[in-house]
């Protein structure tokens, strides 16, 4: 391995690109706003907190904090971990990686086409 690679980046650029499927089901779990402050609510955390803590942060009811935390469960972007009787959630650092990915070819494509679109007269 040469010197400033790290491994994680090895591995990222050997990885499957995420499928369409894949990034739409994680924009739609982004497309709420609670879901992103559920997100910046963990990263602020620097690490673990249970769904009563996240519920805490916000004016919103257990259940409907349990219900969007499930939607980003189910995307991927966040991780469970059982601590005793209760689940702990955090950040899923892979996943935000892949979409960053992803992201960096994902709009490339359409700049030529958004440009000639805008040099259009209407």
């Amino acid at each position: 391995m040469s010197p400033g690679v790290s491994r994680a980046s090895i591995m990222r650029r050997q990885a499957a690109p995420m499928r369409d499927d894949d990034i739409a089901n994680i924009m739609r779990a982004l497309g709420h706003p609670v879901r992103l402050e559920i997100l910046r609510i963990l990263a602020s955390q620097q690490g673990q907190c249970c769904c009563g803590d996240v519920t805490e942060s916000l004016t919103l009811a257990q259940s409907t904090v349990s219900q969007h935390i499930k939607v980003l469960l189910d995307a991927g972007l966040i991780e469970r971990k059982a601590q005793g009787t209760r689940n702990r959630y955090c950040i899923s650092h892979d996943k935000l990686g892949e979409l960053n990915s992803a992201f960096g070819g994902l709009l490339e494509g359409l700049a030529p086409l958004v440009a000639s679109k805008e040099a259009e007269p209407a």
